[in-house]
């Protein structure tokens, strides 16, 4: 079962943040049919998401991340609640490259170096708030990185990992960190944390050697009284539905929905999350049409 876990040194000058999204890759993968790289793309970014989104303090708030570059890959999406639970796609999942000349996958070229990684927190309450930054790399995790120093100057360590098996293609492991400097920080503590940073192995050789993501955030935190804040398991999760849908269509015009039907009579609609499906009859279509004009001829 996926988890994750938040951390704090006992001086607060750290937060550290750990999580395990095998399951959720594995989940991911299995609905979008994606490729080894563009696999490793979208669990990277759901990894990222399911730790930014557990950072949020109010139980209905939401975190969007989609990074859009000019590698092939196109546009990927994650979106994490308040517990860490997320969701995502990549718009062609199909892509394939070849390797990096090391034998990793070439995400930063799936995804391209020339774009935005944006940010968009709806905590429920006005209008949400959305940073953007320029792409380091398109590899994910420096881009994250990037993101929190420019967008909301805190310094912070992003490690991202997608393992895939390199046969079949299937996702094997995946998970991922931040550990970020509170204010207070003496330059003492933010030594340290470099020097452990550059000596952390990669996310998905912790996670083959059977560490756990308390250990992770130890290690990250090497020298360092550690503190655990909370844990909880982490799914893949959608909150689609056929009453989100129908609202979805009510925003058109009455005239537009009468003709979304295909020849058959029905109109099908699938969710960019899960795969699944929502059809509606001509008949249907025509009560919500009809159901629109009267709502609005009331305003």
């Amino acid at each position: 079962m996926d988890r994750i876990i938040r951390c704090i040194t006992t001086d607060g000058s750290l937060m550290a943040s750990a999580v395990e999204t095998t399951d959720i890759v594995y989940t991911a993968q299995q609905i979008h049919r994606t490729s080894a790289v563009t696999t490793a793309a979208l669990g990277r970014l759901l990894s990222a998401a399911s730790l930014m989104g557990n950072m949020l303090k109010k139980k209905d708030a939401v975190v969007t991340l989609k990074i859009k570059g000019n590698g092939p890959a196109g546009a990927v999406v994650a979106i994490a609640d308040s517990t860490g639970n997320c969701r995502g796609y990549v718009e062609h999942p199909e892509v394939s490259l070849p390797n990096k000349s090391n034998g990793k996958l070439d995400v930063g070229a799936a995804i391209g170096a020339d774009g935005l990684l944006s940010v968009m927190r709806d905590l429920g309450e006005g209008e949400p708030y959305i940073g953007q930054v320029e792409l380091v790399s398109g590899e994910i995790g420096e881009d994250i990185s990037q993101y929190f120093a420019v967008s909301e100057q805190v310094p912070t360590v992003c490690a991202l990992g997608v393992l895939v098996d390199k046969e079949s293609g299937q996702s094997l492991l995946s998970g991922g960190m931040l550990v970020q400097v509170l204010p207070g920080a003496d330059t003492a503590a933010i030594a340290k944390l470099e020097r452990n940073a550059a000596l952390l192995e990669p996310v998905t050789t912790m996670l083959a050697k059977g560490m756990s993501i308390e250990e992770m955030c130890r290690q990250a935190l090497d020298g360092f009284e550690m503190e655990i804040l909370d844990e909880s398991p982490v799914k893949y999760v959608c909150t689609c539905s056929a009453d989100r849908v129908t609202r979805a269509l009510s925003t058109l015009r009455p005239e537009d929905i009468r003709t979304l039907a295909d020849e058959s009579g029905r109109m099908e609609a699938k969710c960019q999350y899960c795969a699944r499906t929502y059809e509606f009859t001509q008949e249907q279509l025509n009560q919500l049409a009809d159901s629109v004009e009267r709502e609005r001829g009331q305003k």
